[in-house]
């Protein structure tokens, strides 16, 4: 494993960690300010936006700038941000720190994914983005427990210097570990906007959208469900997120292995997979074992279908590929907040804590319908050049005349 991989990862668990971990500070940080919970949600609801809107913004203005200065600029920022927080006098400040730690997140994962692919062979490029997001799924086991920990014992202040701290790490390995690469080829904003014509890319951000948020549905209501519905302690829903953050490494680093090898049959089970078990959580939340299994498989097939999704848009933006997937990044924040809210509207309407999984499993079985219409998009955009190439008086296959596919350089 390149050396390289290891700090990005390093800077994903520390974006990972600042991430959510507001979630379990949120009471606190709430009292502190003297602002009511639902007010110090925008602390939650800012990030995923300035993750949304970040991720094409800085993605636009790094387009001149080398990949390895890019990704030292973002950690930058993260840290900036996250200092911000720490000493925030009022809640106002508390949250312009807040979106400004977030711009860093959507294009350093975005960069980040260009990097590491181009740091490995080409049928090693899943693997490599995976191993990158082994960072966050590793912030949601260990770096979100521990910085919750801190904050609760020690002040929700600590956490955020620690998590600066996390970030001044990951700059110094970005700076002395990850190679120099060429600027990116292109010139003008006209090549890299021209991926957004091309149906794949716009499929593969839909299924990212609906997958993705498909898993979030169950995660933003877990506690009251967990609690109210299950029967667990208000003290057991940590360890239950943990499980979740196991499952979603487990899936993480399954989905990389197996992406290089058949990408969208991985796609088709993941997806499928999901959908059922969110479909079957509302009944399976009245048990306290069938929960506590039903939790952690959410987060590995949501998880394993992370690396093929990256690297799908990547395989087919390869001449531009940097607004592409950093903006892929955004889809994820994006599937984040549409489930949140449509969660939220199905609490409201009376069905009950255990109703969102039904939205989930709904978003779920649309990303896979969309998988299906893109693998049939492919075969027939195929089919129709193999005739164009039986037809040709040229006597070499297409296939064998195209230049192998390559991204990060």
């Amino acid at each position: 494993m390149p050396l390289a991989l290891l700090a990005l990862a390093i800077g994903a668990f520390g974006i990972g960690t600042t991430e959510f971990v507001i979630t379990g500070l949120l009471p606190d940080i709430a009292a502190d300010f003297g602002v009511s919970i639902p007010t110090a949600g925008f602390l939650t609801t800012g990030y995923a936006l300035g993750v949304v809107v970040g991720a094409p913004l800085l993605a636009i203005v790094g387009r001149r700038v080398s990949r390895k200065r890019m990704l030292m600029v973002l950690m930058g920022l993260f840290i900036a941000g996250n200092l911000l927080s720490a000493v925030a006098p009022v809640f106002e400040v508390m949250l312009a720190g807040r979106i400004v730690a977030s711009l860093a997140h959507g294009a350093f994962f975005g960069i980040g994914s260009i990097v590491a692919a181009g740091l490995v062979a080409p049928e090693k490029k899943a693997g490599a983005i995976a191993m990158m997001f082994t960072g966050l799924t590793a912030a949601t086991v260990a770096g979100v427990p521990m910085s919750t920990l801190v904050g609760q014992h020690a002040g929700w202040r600590v956490t955020f210097f620690i998590i600066a701290g996390l970030g001044v790490l990951g700059l110094a390995g970005v700076a002395a570990l990850v190679p120099q690469q060429p600027k990116p080829e292109a010139g003008r904003i006209g090549g890299e906007l021209a991926a957004f014509r091309n149906p794949q890319v716009l499929l593969a951000m839909a299924m990212t959208v609906l997958g993705f948020g498909g898993v979030f549905t169950m995660s933003t209501y877990v506690t009251p469900m967990m609690t109210e519905v299950a029967g667990y302690a208000p003290g057991s829903v940590t360890w239950l997120l943990v499980l979740f953050g196991v499952g979603m490494l487990v899936g993480n680093l399954v989905g990389g292995r197996y992406a290089d090898r058949a990408l969208m049959p991985l796609l088709y089970v993941t997806l499928s997979s999901l959908a059922i078990v969110l479909a079957l959580l509302p009944l399976a939340a009245h048990n306290k074992i069938a929960a506590a299994v039903a939790i952690p498989l959410i987060g590995a097939f949501g998880f394993a279908s992370v690396p093929p999704l990256q690297k799908r848009v990547l395989d087919h933006t390869a001449d531009a590929p940097t607004l592409a997937s950093a903006v892929n990044i955004g889809a994820f924040n994006l599937g984040n907040a549409i489930a949140a809210w449509l969660g939220g509207v199905v609490i409201s309407a009376g069905f009950g804590y255990t109703a969102p999984n039904w939205v989930g499993a709904l978003m779920a079985a649309s990303a896979l319908v969309l998988a299906l219409v893109s693998a049939s998009l492919e075969r027939r955009t195929g089919a129709r050049g193999g005739r164009i190439a039986a037809g040709s008086t040229r006597s070499t296959p297409l296939s064998a005349e195209r230049e192998p596919v390559t991204v990060g350089h």
